[in-house]
């Protein structure tokens, strides 16, 4: 067989040669078709739809937040949004003429922006009120766009305003409670789709596609309106009242951790934050309830008695002397009265408020029991508020504790606690001893109002036994019913407590003169169910015990809850007896305290003095018997 000739053989390897390259070329543009349509179609046709159409925003409603009893506490104000399309602006200098006469902007940098080729939008204005837009709407204005916004709106003003915080321009929350649960208040935003030409001018057969909003959730707190409002007015009261410089009040569920009320002043009105100062802003939306720290004093005595009554570390038949100190590790430790209370039993040292007896009952239980009973109330721990910021409060290292600082702690210093972790340390005391999580938010709904969460109370743990629970309740009622906490009482029911007041630390030295006064209550004795704490920080003059300055705010605040629940009375109410404050003045303040007791009137005493010097009130004023009075002492 003859071979092929050359040129044929040639001809066949670039037939091949040519085939193979168009195969190739066909499997690569197959597989670029196959790329730009399986994996790259969605953002091919994302640009295509920036080219062709602009879109403004249609901004989600935030979710409102409303109170226990529906009430809305945090709402929306509809605002337009104005925006300008320089591509469909026909009169330059008329728009940028009008916009710059409403909103006070610089006329030659706004149209100096219209007249840009470089920019497709400009945002004019924000949060503008509805009478504005539709007095730029009328001037007819070519390439002038407006969106429906909202603008948070509270119609309590300045109440909660540590509690609820605020939203910036953008409506994102920024602290308080509209931080906390943005994610859930913020929703999510629509967009309007407007079809354009190359250039960005609207097609004339444009139709307007839209993306509608889902509006944020509503939350439901547990906080009640009408308690709140009781409590706002009695930290206002107490600050104009003692010239002080803060004053809180708490109220809480002890049976299920609901914050019913928590008010601070001063506080800002939320819908005009000062945020020109930001230092001011800080200072004023700061909740220092949760977030701050204090020594409560005489308070804290509550929990050196659980713990001891728990224990078994005192007994119905123990007695204590008081002689106005105790000597531990070598220092004198004095008790607030200086001559002393005598011999008491646990109640009487209760009542009495005796630093003593707490000295004793601390070093009886030993630093592990002690610091095993304070945990196991929730001291040294946060308690999970659903709030940004929470402290976990002050406790001296166990290991570290001598002698000299468990006798302290027992009666409330070398220990610092937030109010929150106070009053839910005290509603586990008085409740039958079962300590809750505080919470603010009950429930949350979606825009149909379907339930998308509901709170459902949360036990920690057991901190005391019930018998403990109910001996302490007791001994508690005494204080209000018999000592330094009468002013927190109300006729016809039993209320217990504590008052306190304790000295304030400046760069770790104490500052002379400055105080925080309190008072921690609860009710009604049989079957509790508010607990009320009221602090006032730097009352001004002598007059700054707890007894005097927080106890009958606490004790208002109860008869309007009382009021405006209808509860009934538990006990008889007593016709109120009035005497004339005995002149006790110039006597030795043991004596003189004797005959106010005598009267049945309680004391406490200013100053280290031998002699009575002076006393609020006045000799010979009309005065209820049981009150309490300040006598100065030098």
């Amino acid at each position: 067989m003859n071979p092929l000739p050359n040129s044929t053989v040639t001809m066949r390897k670039r037939l091949l040669i040519l085939l193979i390259s168009v195969t190739f070329l066909f499997c690569v543009l197959l597989g670029r078709l196959g790329y730009l349509q399986l994996i790259a179609g969605k953002d091919l046709q994302a640009r295509a739809a920036e080219q062709w159409y602009r879109d403004l925003p249609l901004k989600a409603p935030r979710g409102k937040i409303i109170d226990a009893n529906g009430n809305v506490l945090a709402d929306n104000r509809e605002v337009y949004g104005v925006y300008v399309r320089p591509n469909a602006v026909t009169d330059a200098e008329k728009v940028a003429s009008v916009l710059s006469g409403h909103f006070s902007l610089e006329y030659d940098k706004l149209l100096k922006k219209i007249n840009s080729s470089r920019v497709s939008e400009i945002t004019v204005m924000r949060a503008v009120e509805k009478q504005t837009a539709e007095s730029i709407l009328q001037q007819k204005l070519d390439g002038v766009y407006f969106t429906l916004d909202s603008k948070r709106y509270y119609p309590g003003s300045g109440y909660l305003s540590q509690i609820l915080g605020f939203t910036n321009i953008d409506n994102v929350g920024q602290n308080g409670l509209e931080g906390y649960y943005d994610e859930y208040l913020r929703g999510v935003d629509g967009f309007a789709y407007t079809a354009t030409d190359i250039k960005g001018h609207e097609l004339e057969d444009n139709v307007t596609k839209y993306v509608p909003a889902i509006p944020g959730c509503n939350l439901a707190l547990s906080i009640d309106g009408n308690i709140q409002a009781f409590a706002e007015s009695a930290v206002a009261d107490a600050l104009s009242d003692h010239g002080a410089k803060g004053a809180s009040m708490i109220v809480m569920d002890c049976n299920t951790g609901g914050i019913l009320a928590m008010a601070s002043a001063p506080g800002f009105d939320l819908n005009e934050p000062p945020r020109d100062d930001i230092a001011m802003l800080n200072a004023l939306s700061k909740n220092k309830m949760i977030v701050d720290v204090y020594e409560p004093g005489s308070t804290f005595k509550i929990f050196t008695t659980a713990t001891a009554l728990e224990n078994g570390a005192v007994g119905d038949s123990d007695r204590f002397f008081c002689g106005g100190s105790r000597l531990v590790d070598g220092q004198k430790i004095k008790c607030w009265r200086s001559i002393g209370h005598g011999s008491q039993d646990l109640g009487d040292g209760v009542k009495n408020s005796c630093n003593c007896v707490f000295m004793d009952l601390a070093l009886r239980l030993g630093t592990d029991k002690l610091y095993e009973g304070l945990r196991n109330f929730g001291f040294g721990s946060k308690t999970n508020v659903d709030f940004y910021g929470e402290s976990r409060g002050l406790l001296m290292q166990q290991s570290a504790v001598k002698n000299v600082d468990l006798a302290r702690i027992g009666f409330g210093q070398a220990v610092a606690v937030t109010p929150l972790q106070l009053v839910t340390a005290v509603s586990a005391a008085v409740n039958g001893g079962i300590l809750y999580e505080p919470y603010f938010v009950a429930s949350a709904t979606d825009y149909s109002g379907k339930e998308l969460y509901t709170r459902t109370p949360k036990q920690v743990r057991r901190a005391i036994s019930a018998s403990t629970s109910e001996k302490l309740r007791t001994m508690l009622e005494k204080v209000v019913s018999e000592g330094g906490g009468h002013k927190a009482g109300v006729e016809g029911y039993r209320i217990g407590g504590k008052t306190g007041t304790a000295q304030k630390y400046e760069n770790g030295h104490i500052a002379q003169g400055k105080y925080v006064s309190s008072f921690v209550g609860f009710a009604p004795v049989e079957n509790p169910k508010y607990v009320v704490a009221m602090i006032v920080d730097e009352p001004s003059g002598y007059a700054y015990y707890g007894s005097l300055v927080a106890a009958p705010y606490a004790g208002k605040v109860f008869k309007k809850i009382f009021d405006y629940t209808a509860l009934a009375p538990s006990v008889t109410a007593e016709a109120t007896e009035w005497i004339n404050m005995p002149d006790v003045l110039g006597l030795r303040i043991e004596d003189a305290i004797e005959r106010l007791k005598e009267s049945g009137l309680q004391c406490e005493v200013d100053g280290d003095g031998e002699y009575a010097v002076s006393s609020v009130p006045v000799p010979q004023t009309r005065i209820e018997k049981g009150d309490v009075v300040l006598l100065r002492a030098q």
